[in-house]
């Protein structure tokens, strides 16, 4: 059996968070212990209200796990705040994880769900810590500097994050126009690019956490970064292809779309009808 973590918040909705770690990570074929850093209490149109949990208790979930279970192999989601930042480089260093970094910065609704100077004590102290970063384009620029407006942008960004220290870099390239999606993969002496269809569709939700929990589950699963990057960015698109039509905005992926009851007609609606007196 295989092992990994999420370092992560939880998502009230199921949509993102450690919630669609889990299934990701579980639908991969790997264990998944779970570090909670924020209670979110969110739906798919909004975040109402966010908790980060005091550094103490992150501290001692993550000894907890490490001190009990074979995990080399884990991913960051949403961090909430510098003093939380500070105990997860704490405990890579303690343990030697290997952490897939998602920079979660702001939800898909549009709250902040990291503080503006745990922003910068992400990228001077978790980056250098970091196997492999997975920033959108939004995320890449805020922690390059660099306003990225095209692929070449892309490939500036990248090469100013692999000089923070981490070993690999993936930059997603969905915030670009265009029908083709290009994701930029680089290490030191590697540059690749992923193309993809882009697909139309409003439920994308918790799309960064469903990549980066399956590039840490291909990772325990023993691949090696580019291949591990590869089959999760394979596995996010069908994910995203039979999305799940699921409340009143932006419904989640579907990374259970192999188990029964979760092959669903992405044209019809789950929400409540308010008008029937719940």
């Amino acid at each position: 059996m295989k092992f990994g973590l999420t370092i992560a918040g939880s998502d009230s909705g199921a949509g993102a968070g450690v919630q669609e770690d889990l299934k990701t990570f579980t639908m991969l074929g790997v264990y998944c212990a779970t570090v909670i850093t924020s209670i979110t209490a969110q739906n798919t149109y909004e975040v109402a209200e966010v908790f980060n949990l005091p550094p103490s208790i992150v501290s001692a979930q993550i000894d907890a796990v490490m001190r009990d279970l074979p995990i080399m192999y884990g991913k960051t989601g949403m961090l909430g705040n510098t003093e939380i930042v500070e105990v997860v480089c704490s405990k890579v260093d303690e343990y030697g994880l290997k952490l897939v970094v998602d920079p979660v910065m702001i939800s898909k609704s549009g709250a902040r769900l990291l503080s503006e100077d745990a922003v910068k004590t992400l990228g001077d102290r978790l980056l250098p810590r970091a196997l492999l970063i997975t920033p959108n384009i939004p995320e890449a620029s805020v922690l390059s500097g660099v306003a990225i407006r095209s692929w070449e942008d892309m490939e500036e960004a990248a090469d100013i994050l692999l000089s923070s220290g981490c070993s690999y870099v993936v930059i997603k390239g969905g915030h670009l126009d265009g029908e083709t999606v290009r994701d930029l993969f680089c290490s030191t002496s590697t540059r690749r690019w992923f193309e993809y269809r882009r697909v139309h569709t409003k439920n994308n939700h918790g799309a960064g956490c469903t990549l980066s929990s399956a590039v840490a589950a291909e990772l325990a699963k023993g691949r090696p970064p580019l291949v591990a990057y590869a089959k999760a960015r394979r596995f996010l698109q069908r994910a995203l292809e039979r999305s799940l039509n699921i409340g009143r905005g932006h419904g989640p992926l579907n990374p259970m779309y192999n188990l029964p009851g979760f092959r669903v007609n992405n044209e019809r609606s789950y929400t409540r009808d308010w008008s029937a007196g719940y």
